[in-house]
């Protein structure tokens, strides 16, 4: 299949520190997960699970849960060290 590349594996770090510069806040954290809310609606809810490496279908629902495309998650993740 060409076209859309294979889903990095990303620690849980990384991946909440993008979606903080995405817009996102961290809201609070119930054991090993890590919820973001938007910060301009507040009704968007992102759960993170806060693993050394996060599932690549996991990480494909949060992308989608942020609407957000694999993309922006890469521009941001440049940035985010």
């Amino acid at each position: 299949m060409i076209g859309m590349p294979k889903l990095p594996l990303l620690p849980a770090r990384k991946v909440v520190r993008a979606l903080i510069l995405l817009g996102f806040y961290v809201d609070h954290q119930k054991g090993s997960h890590i919820v973001l809310k938007d910060e301009t609606t507040k009704t968007k809810t992102i759960v993170v699970p806060n693993h050394p490496e996060i599932d690549r279908k996991t990480l494909k629902s949060i992308l989608k849960q942020a609407e957000i495309d694999l993309d922006t998650l890469l521009e941001v993740l440049i940035v985010v060290k």
